[in-house]
């Protein structure tokens, strides 16, 4: 089964993109990375925080099948309603550095809308391990559950 999101990276760069088309208006898209409750359902994480603001910061927590807990926390640089959000991410515990998202919601039309992922790493090599990990499958996932989720509330 084809995968609805999709992930451009390129050899030797220290950067990739994620897209993908929602059946969703933009103003549903947006809420489901800002509104707590909503992020906490699709995501399948503990909200412990999530300031939707400049310099406000947000912190999550999963825990694992055998009950361990992993943490990630970012702080909010930019955030334009409906338009985009950049922020930082960075998985607590791990040897992943920060990272530098630039997350851009558009309009495509009344029903439908586009979330572009621009994620920069802090080398090449970092993105790459990424990559190795379970990524793709993961995003893909939790966008499919955020489609779900989001249709149920509309």
């Amino acid at each position: 089964m084809e995968q609805k999101t999709k992930i451009h990276a390129e050899d030797g760069r220290q950067e990739l993109t994620v897209t993908r088309i929602f059946e969703l208006p933009v103003d549903l898209l947006f809420q489901a990375y800002t509104d707590a409750a909503i992020v906490a359902e699709w995501m399948g994480t503990k909200v412990l925080k999530l300031e939707n603001k400049a310099h406000g910061g947000y912190q999550f927590e999963t825990t694992d099948p055998k009950g361990n807990k992993h943490g990630f926390n970012g702080v909010i640089h930019e955030i334009v309603p409906n338009e985009k959000i950049t922020r930082t991410f960075q998985m607590e515990g791990t040897p992943f550095p920060v990272q530098l998202e630039f997350l851009e919601f558009e309009s495509i039309d009344a029903d439908n809308s586009k979330l572009t992922m621009h994620i920069v790493y802090k080398t090449a090599e970092w993105r790459d391990r990424m990559l190795q990990m379970p990524f793709a499958f993961g995003i893909n996932m939790a966008h499919n559950r955020l489609q779900e989720i989001v249709d149920e509330l509309r």
